[in-house]
């Protein structure tokens, strides 16, 4: 008997297999009951499957057919019609018991099969899970390697501007360090003049008897002038060597870019040494106006802002036509420093606007920038947390802000 699920199932199922799960002696009892004598059925090799293990003369044969063919013979000593009787019974019964036995497989193929298709799925996911975090590590580090890639180019982009601002400055910065030297130069020469007067005095004093001789060598050498002169020079060397200190602290105060460390800052104090730096640049182009208020400390990269401060404070000397003001304002509002910069210069053309932020981007003469400035500042206070914005109109001046937040417990 033949099956065919339509599942890849297909199995021949012989007499004995049909014959599974039936209680074969009940059958038997049944089947001789109906025909009131003793049955036995064989399958085709003539092994008894059930009743009588013998057949005798007496009890004729009727084959049994599944699906057109002979899967064995039911015998019992009883008239022809009456065995066809029961060997259509037993068909039925057969054939009943072999699609429960198809429909048994078929589950159990069934199951077999959605286990394997399961195990299949299962097996694929994580072969693609596999895949996706080996791609996922890849990217990672690609990401990692990316960022730090960036990172060193923004950071050779922020030295560069650096560079650049205090470059400019340099001859100004050069005049300031040179005037007190200059000085302090001319003070040391002529005290090593008055040395030689003392030592004139001092070489009369172990020999000299003469009060009268003492003080007309005093007087001769001018001693009094020298004595009171030698105080001033003093004094104004030493104020020459604290305006050097002050410039050389000023100027190391805002460029130190390459540290890492942040720390916290008062960034009035920052704004002021960055104007004290770039005094002698601003010097016949523009008068400086400080109206600093009361601020916290905010925890900063000191170095970078300084140089945001020095960048826009050059920009709006570079505004200037004639003579002009850029006033600076500091106030503390809604948790946040407001830092707004005005100039009286040019302003800024309408058709520049879009574009003042664009790295290189400069309207400058060559030699005056590399366009790099605003584009820097916006990213040096991007990173801090804030906001930096450009209001202007082309003969009206400039307006920058600056908003940076201050965290609760800075």
């Amino acid at each position: 008997m033949d099956t065919d699920t339509g599942h890849d199932f297909e199995r021949d199922l012989n007499l004995q297999d049909l014959l599974l799960g039936i209680d074969k002696q009940r059958l038997a009892t049944a089947l001789q009951t109906l025909l009131g004598a003793p049955i036995a059925i064989f399958d085709p090799r003539g092994a008894c499957l059930l009743g009588a293990s013998e057949p005798t003369n007496d009890m004729p044969g009727l084959p049994l057919y599944g699906e057109l063919e002979p899967i064995g013979t039911i015998a019992a000593a009883v008239p022809q019609d009456r065995l066809k009787a029961a060997a259509d019974l037993l068909k039925l019964l057969l054939h009943t018991n072999a699609r429960y036995l198809m429909a048994s497989d078929l589950h159990l193929q069934t199951q077999q099969d959605d286990f394997d298709e399961l195990q299949r799925r299962h097996n694929a996911l994580e072969q693609s899970e596999q895949r996706y975090k080996a791609l996922a590590e890849n990217l990672e580090l690609r990401v990692k390697q990316q960022v730090q890639t960036i990172e060193q180019t923004q950071l050779k982009l922020y030295e560069a501007e650096k560079l650049a601002s205090v470059g400019r400055l340099a001859a100004g910065i050069a005049h300031e360090i040179n005037n007190p030297i200059g000085f302090i130069r001319s003070n040391l020469t002529t005290a090593t003049s008055y040395l030689a007067s003392l030592d004139k005095i001092g070489a009369l004093l172990p020999t000299c008897q003469d009060i009268a001789a003492l003080k007309t060598a005093w007087q001769r050498e001018d001693m009094d002038f020298i004595r009171q002169d030698m105080r001033d020079i003093l004094a104004e060397s030493i104020s020459g060597t604290e305006r050097i200190a002050a410039i050389v602290k000023d100027l190391k105060g805002f460029s130190r870019v390459d540290e890492i460390e942040w720390e916290e800052a008062d960034l009035n104090v920052l704004i002021r040494q960055v104007c004290n730096v770039a005094a002698a640049e601003l010097r016949g182009k523009a008068e400086l106006q400080l109206d600093l208020g009361a601020l916290p400390l905010l925890h900063c990269h000191p170095g970078e802002l300084g140089q945001v401060f020095l960048s826009i404070l050059l920009n709006a000397a570079d505004a200037m036509g004639a003579q002009g003001s850029i006033r600076w304002r500091t106030a503390f509002q809604d948790n946040r420093i407001v830092i707004e910069v005005r100039d009286t210069g040019r302003g800024i053309a309408e058709a520049d606007m879009p574009h003042i932020f664009d790295p290189f981007f400069t309207t400058k003469e060559v030699g005056k920038g590399m366009g790099l400035g605003l584009s820097v500042s916006r990213n040096i206070v991007q990173a801090h947390g804030g906001e930096l914005t450009i209001a202007s109109r082309p003969n009206t001046g400039t307006r920058v802000t600056i908003s940076l937040p201050v965290k609760p417990g800075s």
